[in-house]
């Protein structure tokens, strides 16, 4: 991690940077200081070229990482490592509160209904860094270079002294970052236990259990515990393996100047000062101040979000001041934004174009790159709606719990029964007492951790088969309450990559779709119907752009051309239509480069099999560049070789007129056109179609128009089909892009978002809203443009306090704070950054948004299906502890021991329970609105369906407790008759808690499941060596039939109930399509 100098410190250093001002020190919560230890650590230890090969000087080639690199630094050299996080002692930072008297804290909590605080949207404004706040690059933007040069004693010939590199680094720390080592596997067992409070709940009941002597209790929870555990433990880790094979470890590397020689390094040595030097296809290693730009151009749609690359100057940003009263400059008041810095080079941003150097002025948390880098730590990660219902849900098991030991104790004190009965199963005073513990037991399912644990591990693997790699195990199931989708633009609603999606000549259009097929490689397959009959002028513009180009002559390692994003769609366009890149057969003689002034690009050049004149090949003139610039300099249009007519002022028009349609629709538009003689040469040359004559205008203003290419980033294949099914289930799906305002409709028009200029908001209209003002304002936006991150957290934030939960989708650096400020982060797997993989909850590993619309469906599943389970079981545990309760109460003896009621919690339930958790998806799942933040996981209706269930246990077992008691004694027989009576109606309450869409035979787990637990029952009653464990005894053909009978009775009651609730879900769908439709 790149350790600067803290606030305080430049604000009192006397040699401190000009960023050093009072403003720096307002943002120390977003710049934060290094603790000591990691300070420490990060000097001690050993540079990050000690983990790769050398790097030879000469090239780009990566040096490759040695063995052991991954386990010091994450995704890229970038992110180092740091294991003292880990560290576990009573002061650790990370864990507050781990230690016992903690731990007790939070045991008194969970009884008490306390649940740890998240960081919730009303103070999620809090994190939130204010626009006042200036960085390094904002400063020097607007000075000279020569200060920042000067600043730091560098030259842009020489660079740093290799002398002063030492102290530099000392001061200043390495160019990188500090994140979480991967935990110790005794770290992530402890953490399951102590941040789940039915975890600790069951260890409790375990506990005491043991200290009682109740030892068969103790170990049974015990092994329901560990289950838990391991399931959790090697899910998460094979997500983990998972996302190391997506993420190969990247090392980032530069050039820079020293002592006046060129050097080739790792990112991480580049201290401020050092001179870079970079060109097409580099990637910028810190925040830089341009000495020199030759056509540079740089893409930061990682940091900005703007899809187009921005030119480069070395000219200072914005007007100077004139000073104060004294004549001294001042600096301007105004910051100028991160995205019209034109002066700066910022990091971990792709060079497009040109070459350029400059020099350092800021590394690591230092950087524009660093700050939301630092951001996103100070985001605090919140506990999905899954993990706060299991948290009220044990709070509430807690109370019912210790309210029945509380009556039981009451009774048996009124009884005058002894206290050692009361707390023992089978106690001295007699061998039917059942004992407080006991029934803690009953009342707390030790099977539901492991089933709602195995459910969403299923449920993670079944999103793995479907390109989406899930961290944590409960966002899988916080995927499905989601009702609020913001969405970054670049590279995940579109491409990230410019694209032609029309072709114009003046007698043809040609119209291409971007997402009606891609080839592997997510290249635009060829139009069938044009590619075999292109006419000429069609053809013409096709070479004219690939001629006139500067993007790489191959495609990379990732099959795509590196180079300025347009000269990069100019290639891409000739595989839609198998056409051979021209450029080999082509001699370029001279160019002149593209600048903002004159608005085009030209080359001249000759063709291997051109025509020849005065014995030498004829030297042909290409250009391209904006409509106007190009149209005004042109005399005659193309139609074909041999024929170019005048270019009069009708057709002109028809020309401008197309053009502009385009462009309103968000379009960019390059034009195309040629000429003969060379990109020097002032003398015009002929046309072969009309005949200029010798001393004719010149030759740039006498050239052949042929067409123009209209492009734009197109949305990616699918989306617009996954934002209709999205909210068509209720879920709002809201863009954010730091794009112009008409770049942002125009999209979102074609994705469906129903967006007007009044339902977009831009970042400049949320800095001047209050919090309370935002809030009330996002409810009916659908596209907010111009955002930074800051933006986006308060984007984030103010969908929270409305009680919205609020998934975030991005893949920059800029995204990265509001991805983990959300309930849920998705990040793009391919494209996404390093920093937005490492705050994201959810990874999607083909870039593919529509992804996100099967993750909604399994986490909406995974839901209703825990809500089957725990009606299942929780009508189980009831059902016990009324029989329990009853029989103490009236003083008869216990229909149930100790051994049986185990069975029935972990063994009987268990694996039912477990069928329950993959119910097929039923399809009118999606089309419910998503649940309210706050809904607790035992609704009214769920609460009705377990006392339905549990009383028809409860009456069905009394009737046999009655049935069979023939005398105040119970006997083995009585005992298991009504055992086996519970069991059986319990079972029939698992078949018919299944999901109200899933048919008797669509489930074939449930159904092998419960038909194996009917053999285990039968087995425990019939097999000698489980009647002496479990204290049964053979029945007769007869006792069998009357509990057969019984159970199909409570089958048809039960059946009787689906079809009620039925009803009621078909009258809720109505009322909520007629609340539509008003």
């Amino acid at each position: 991690m790149s350790y600067g100098r803290r606030a305080s410190d430049l604000a009192a250093s006397v040699d401190s940077p000009p960023y050093a001002s009072s403003s720096t020190v307002t943002s120390a919560t977003m710049r934060r200081a290094p603790s000591s230890a990691q300070r420490q650590h990060t000097l001690n230890s050993q540079p990050a070229s000690a983990y790769f090969s050398p790097i030879a000087l000469e090239g780009n080639a990566a040096p490759q990482p040695t063995p052991d690199a991954p386990a010091h630094f994450a995704y890229s050299t970038t992110l180092r490592r740091n294991p003292e996080e880990h560290i576990l002692s009573p002061g650790s930072e990370r864990f507050p509160g781990i230690e016992p008297a903690g731990i007790w804290e939070r045991l008194i909590g969970i009884v008490k209904g306390e649940r740890a605080r998240d960081a919730e949207a009303e103070n999620g404004y809090a994190l939130v860094p204010k626009p006042t706040e200036r960085t390094a690059a904002a400063e020097w933007a607007t000075k000279p270079a020569s200060d920042a040069l000067a600043y730091f004693n560098s030259s842009p010939t020489t660079g740093l002294p290799s002398s002063t590199v030492t102290a530099l680094r000392s001061q200043y720390g390495y160019n990188e970052f500090t994140v979480s080592a991967p935990e110790p596997v005794l770290l992530k067992f402890a953490k399951t236990i102590y941040e789940s409070p039915l975890i600790l709940l069951l260890c409790g009941s375990a506990l005491v259990s043991a200290v009682m002597g109740n030892i068969d209790d103790a170990v049974s929870i015990t092994v329901a515990v560990l289950i838990v555990l391991t399931v959790g433990f090697v899910q998460e880790r094979r997500s983990e393996k998972s996302l190391e094979a997506l993420n190969k470890l990247v090392p980032h590397h530069c050039h820079i100047v020293r002592d006046g020689k060129s050097m080739h390094v790792l990112a991480n040595e580049v201290v401020p000062g050092d001179i870079v030097t970079f060109s097409t296809g580099d990637r910028v290693p810190a925040d830089i101040r341009l000495v020199s730009a030759v056509d540079l151009e740089i893409d930061e749609s990682s940091l900005t979000g703007e899809t187009t690359s921005r030119s480069k100057t070395v000219e200072p940003c914005g007007a100077p001041s004139n000073g104060d009263a004294y004549g001294t400059p001042m600096r301007s008041v105004e910051p100028v934004a991160m995205a019209d810095r034109t002066c700066i080079a910022y990091m971990g941003t792709l060079v497009r174009n040109g070459r350029g150097s400059g020099v350092v002025i800021a590394i690591g948390t230092q950087t524009e790159f660093g700050i939301i880098f630092s951001m996103m730590q100070d985001v605090e990660e919140r506990r999905t709606p899954l993990q706060r219902s299991m948290d009220e849900l044990a709070h509430k098991l807690s109370m019912l719990s210790f309210g029945v030991i509380g009556i039981i104790c009451l009774i048996g004190v009124l009884q005058q029964r002894s206290w050692l009965d009361m707390f023992t199963i089978g106690g001295s005073s007699s061998p039917d007492s059942f004992g407080s513990v006991s029934l803690a037991v009953a009342a707390i399912p030790e099977g539901l951790p492991i089933v709602t644990t195995v459910t969403l591990a299923l449920g993670v693997l079944r999103m793995s088969k479907r390109k989406a790699i899930v961290k944590k195990l409960h966002s899988v199931e916080a995927l499905g309450s989601i009702s609020v989708i913001c969405s970054d633009k670049t590279g995940t609603l579109t491409k990230n990559e410019q694209t032609v999606t029309e072709l114009y000549t003046v007698d043809e259009t040609i119209e291409l779709d971007p997402s009606a097929g891609e080839d592997a490689m997510g290249r635009a397959r060829r139009v069938p119907t044009a590619a075999a009959r292109l006419s000429p002028a069609v053809r013409k513009a096709l070479e004219i752009g690939a001629l006139c180009n500067n993007a790489s002559a191959s495609r990379n390692d990732d099959g795509v051309y590196v180079g300025q994003s347009t000269d990069v769609a100019l290639l891409n366009v000739l595989d839609a239509f198998q056409m051979p890149d021209p450029r080999p057969y082509f001699q370029r003689h001279s160019e002149k480069p593209f600048n903002s002034e004159q608005k085009y690009m030209a080359v001249s050049g000759s063709h291997a099999n051109g025509p020849i004149v005065n014995g030498a090949p004829a030297e042909l003139y290409y250009v391209k560049g904006s409509i106007e610039s190009i149209v005004d300099r042109c005399k005659f249009y193309h139609v074909a070789d041999g024929s170019t007519p005048g270019l009069d002022a009708s057709v002109r028009g028809k020309i401008a007129g197309r053009a502009q349609t385009a462009a309103s629709r968000g379009l960019r538009i390059i034009a195309l056109a040629y000429g003969f003689g060379s990109v020097e040469s002032n003398s015009a040359a002929q046309s072969r179609a009309a005949t200029p004559a010798p001393d004719a205008p010149k030759l740039r203003q006498n050239l052949v128009f042929v067409g123009f290419a209209a492009m734009l980033d197109p949305p990616r294949r699918g989306v617009a089909d996954a934002v209709k099914e999205l909210r068509s289930g209720g879920v709002q799906v809201v863009m954010i892009t730091g794009d112009a305002e008409e770049t942002a409709l125009s999209i979102a028009g074609k994705l469906g978002l129903g967006a007007r200029a009044s339902g977009c908001l831009t970042g400049a209209a949320i800095d001047s809203m209050s919090a309370q003002q935002l809030r009330e304002r996002v409810g009916n936006v659908s596209v907010f443009a111009r955002t930074s991150p800051k933006h986006k957290m308060a984007i984030v934030a103010a969908f929270q306090a409305r009680g919205a939960v609020v998934a975030m989708t991005g893949d920059g650096v800029n995204d990265a704070p509001a991805l983990k400020m959300a309930d849920i982060g998705v990040s793009m797997g391919k494209s996404g950054t390093d920093v937005a993989k490492e705050a994201a909850d959810v990874i999607l590993v083909d870039d593919n948004f529509s992804t996100i619309l099967p993750a909604v469906e399994e986490g909406k599943s995974i839901f209703h299906n825990i809500q089957n389970f725990l009606s299942f079981q929780l009508s189980t545990a009831a059902a016990a502890l009324t029989l329990i309760t009853l029989s103490t109460f009236f003083g008869l003896s216990n229909p149930l021991n100790a051994m049986q009621i185990l069975f029935i919690n972990i063994l009987m339930d268990g694996p039912p329970s477990q069928s329950l958790g993959v119910d097929p998806v039923d399809p009118a799942v999606m089309r419910k609105p998503p649940r309210e933040k706050d809904e607790p996981i035992i609704s009214q209706r769920i609460l009705y369906r377990v006392l339905f269930s549990a009383t028809i246990i409860v009456c069905g077992t009394l009737f046999i407790y009655f049935f069979a008691l023939s005398d105040d004694h119970m006997s083995r027989r009585e005992q298991t008759l009504t055992f086996t009576c519970f069991v059986f109606l319990d079972l029939i309450s698992a078949i018919q808690n299944r999901g109200l869409g899933c048919g008797l035979t669509q489930n074939r787990m449930l159904l092998t499941t419960v038909s194996v637990s009917f053999v285990s029952q039968l087995v425990l009653v019939y097999v000698p060596v489980m009647q002496a464990v479990f204290q049964t005894e053979a029945l007769s053909l007869h006792d069998l039939a009357l509990l057969l009978v019984l159970a199909g009775t409570s089958f048809a009651l039960h059946e009787g109930r689906r079809r009620y609730e039925r009803t009621l879900n078909a009258q809720e769908s109505v009322a909520s399509v007629v609340e539509e439709m008003a």
